[in-house]
Formats: structure tokens, C-alpha cells, sequence
């Protein structure tokens, strides 16, 4: 279960770490990084929206709808600190990959590895880490397909590679993910080991509700392709 940070015990905390003069200038620098890191978004966004729209003159649309967000400076502080990471500009930039985040939800599981294959085969975006926690979930039942791409945005006089985060997931994941992100700050119920068994088990059935409407899908499909 995560740990949830106080703004005012995180702020003290790093305090004790940095002058005041430093926690300033560092606040106002992750300020102004964030407009490249929305930046780096747009890109990104711009790409997927165009698969997006080119896909409905085909039979599927493996795009059900995408999400976007740019970190708060309090959460990279706090993430940065939690991970025990130097506090600087160039440590959040080395360190970070999850700033600018993007999430696109797909009707089926077959969807999420097809948009990965078209969005990784573009050649301006370089992938620099790949995670599939579809084949491989994690010990609580968390299911999603993670990118992490380096993005050239181009600005007045320079170029600059930005990392984005690129979450993939079906519609039941997404749903399961969002409660799962609810109730894990929740301290205060005593049967804790009771709340993750739970979870899991939704997360288990989720995965194989997925699977059935996969197979639904790839039925109807190939009776589709059936000659008459």
C-alpha cells in the first residue's frame, strides 16, 4: 500500500535537504519544464489521434478513447523524495519517466498490442522502456501495457527529447485500475489483507471477462471473413 505525504511534512522534509533559496528556484524550474513536458504530450496525442481517426474507415476501431496529464510539481517532489532520487532538475529529468502521461483505453486486448505495434513503428518516437503487465500483471492484479517513448519537440532555437509515459489498457482494466488507485490510500480499514485478496480476485475475474469478450470478438470476426 502506498504512503500517503502531508504537502506541508513533504515540503519540510525536502526543506531539510535543500535552502529555501534552492526549493525555490527548484519549484520554479519544474514550473517551466512543464510546458515541454505538455509539449512532448501534444505530440504524442497528435499521433494516436490520427490512428484514431484513419481507423474508422476500417471495420475496428482498436481506440476507444485517450487520456492525458502532466504531473503537479508537489507530485514529482514527492515522488522523487518516496524514491529517495537527488532533488534537482537534472535528477527529475534523468529519473522521471511518468511526467507527461498518457492513457488510451481499447475495447479488447488485441486492440492494445495493435496501437503499441502502429504508434512504435513511427519513426520519430524511439522507445526506451517497454513493460507488459498484461502477460506478466503485477502481484496485486494490475493489468496495462506501459511505453515509455523519447518525443523530439521542437522549439524557437532547439530541439528537445521528451519522455512520455503511454499507458494502454482495456476498458475493464481501466475501470479496475482507477478503484484499485482509490482504495489503496485507505488506511483506516483494519482487514487490510482482506481489501488486496478482494482486489485481486476483481482483477482476476476482470482479466477474464477480457478474454471471453476477446474470443466473442475474434468469432464474430472470422464469420465475417467467411465467404458466402
Amino acid at each position: 500500500m502506498g504512503q500517503i505525504y502531508n504537502s506541508k511534512k513533504l515540503m519540510d522534509d525536502i526543506a531539510r535537504l535543500q535552502s529555501s533559496h534552492d526549493l525555490i528556484e527548484l519549484l520554479s524550474g519544474i514550473q517551466q519544464s512543464m510546458a515541454i513536458y505538455e509539449s512532448g504530450i501534444q505530440e504524442v496525442l497528435t499521433k494516436l489521434e490520427i490512428l484514431q481517426r484513419d481507423a474508422r474507415f476500417s471495420k475496428h476501431n482498436p481506440i476507444e478513447s485517450i487520456k492525458s496529464r502532466v504531473k503537479s510539481p508537489m507530485s514529482i517532489l514527492e515522488k522523487m523524495h518516496r524514491k529517495g532520487f537527488p532533488i534537482s532538475l537534472e535528477s527529475i529529468k534523468t529519473n522521471l519517466n511518468d511526467i507527461a502521461g498518457i492513457r488510451v483505453i481499447c475495447p479488447f486486448i488485441e486492440d492494445i498490442y495493435t496501437v503499441a505495434d502502429m504508434l512504435t513503428r513511427q519513426d520519430d518516437l524511439k522507445v526506451l522502456e517497454k513493460k507488459d503487465y498484461i502477460q506478466n500483471p503485477k502481484p496485486n492484479g494490475y493489468r496495462s501495457y506501459h511505453l515509455v517513448l523519447s518525443v523530439p519537440v521542437f522549439l524557437s532555437d532547439h530541439k528537445e527529447l521528451v519522455r512520455v509515459e503511454v499507458q494502454l489498457r482495456t476498458i475493464a482494466m481501466d475501470c479496475w485500475a482507477n478503484i484499485e488507485h482509490q482504495l489503496k490510500y485507505k488506511q483506516n480499514i483494519p482487514d487490510q489483507a482482506l481489501l488486496i485478496q478482494e482486489l485481486k480476485r476483481c482483477a482476476d475475474e476482470i482479466t477474464s471477462t477480457d478474454l471471453s469478450l476477446q474470443t466473442i470478438r475474434d468469432l464474430i470476426e472470422h464469420h465475417e471473413e467467411e465467404p458466402i
